[in-house]
């Protein structure tokens, strides 16, 4: 890996607070030119734009911002939507038992059932922010997205001259809180978010397995080129998977482009494909071959277009 991604590696992990993103933000300004950060939504993001997005012809993008430590991963399914439902389930099960408890103890005050409605539907709100998002900075996010954030960062690097000015590179932020930085981006850049290719990669630093999940219709567009653009890669081979978004859960800044393409590499086990560890102390992994893999596959889609 370049010096800027080792450094983002060694020192910017953490990009949760408004802080933590304002350094990331100028480390950026600092390595790559002409960066523009536009600013705003209803909780302000902050996203980064290297490039012309409304001219390129494929916008590559990762989300930058960092999430709260669970004590839990956040164990996804792609392949498999039951599965990945029923764990999102499991995982609230604490919440409803403090829920329950904190009921009976409420009871012993009133035993009015809209005063224990409402008062469980706000305690369940508070303790998923709590939780899931004002939580403590995880201090450990190779994967999740880190990986994303350095693979834009070498694949940059990778192009020359010429191949830059079919791209742009966006770093969305608020991610973690809703996928809310690429929505205030598609309102800011309708016409992205309607006709240009938009790649976005998250959670490529750890599994054997690259998967690319597409619309329908762009999958049997670009189902080939992409096949071709990966089978050219002769190193660091991972099985590529190309993935109906119909059929696949994959909660990422993707889903709101009609021409956008989520990317992640996953694991595999008696299960089926899974990724996990991320939210974790233990999402320490961010494979270089991975990233290797991933930006040679589309520097020769690049080439392709």
């Amino acid at each position: 890996m370049n010096k800027l991604s080792e450094e983002i590696l060694e020192k910017y992990q953490v990009r949760k607070t408004q802080r933590q993103k304002l350094q990331f933000i100028e480390l950026i300004k600092r390595n790559f030119p002409n960066v523009c950060v536009e600013e705003g939504g209803a909780i302000k993001s902050r996203n980064i734009i290297v490039g012309d997005v409304d001219k390129a012809k494929v916008v590559f993008t990762a989300h930058y911002d960092t999430c709260a430590a669970l004590p839990f991963p956040n164990l996804i399914f792609p392949r498999n939507i039951v599965l990945t439902v029923l764990y999102s389930l499991l995982i609230c099960v604490p919440l409803f038992v403090i829920m329950f408890l904190c009921n009976i103890l409420l009871s012993l005050i009133t035993t009015d059932f809209f005063i224990h409605y409402f008062f469980s539907i706000g305690l369940f709100f508070l303790l998923f922010l709590g939780v899931f998002i004002l939580g403590v900075p995880n201090r450990h996010t190779a994967n999740d997205n880190t990986s994303g954030v350095v693979s834009l960062v070498e694949l940059y690097d990778r192009l020359t001259p010429e191949e830059r000015e079919k791209c742009a590179f966006v770093f969305f932020d608020n991610e973690e809180n809703g996928l809310l930085g690429s929505a205030y981006f598609r309102r800011l850049h309708k016409n992205v978010q309607n006709s240009t290719l938009v790649i976005n990669i998250d959670c490529v630093g750890d599994g054997e397995n690259l998967m690319l999940v597409f619309p329908k219709k762009l999958l049997e567009e670009l189902g080939d080129t992409i096949s071709k653009s990966f089978e050219a890669v002769s190193h660091n081979k991972l099985n590529v998977m190309l993935c109906r978004s119909s059929t696949t859960m994959y909660p990422s800044d993707q889903a709101g482009f009609k021409k956008g393409i989520g990317v992640a590499t996953l694991h595999k086990n008696f299960l089926g494909y899974y990724l996990g560890r991320i939210h974790t102390c233990r999402d320490t992994v961010c494979e270089e071959k991975n990233i290797k893999f991933v930006c040679d596959g589309f520097r020769n889609l690049i080439s392709y277009l």
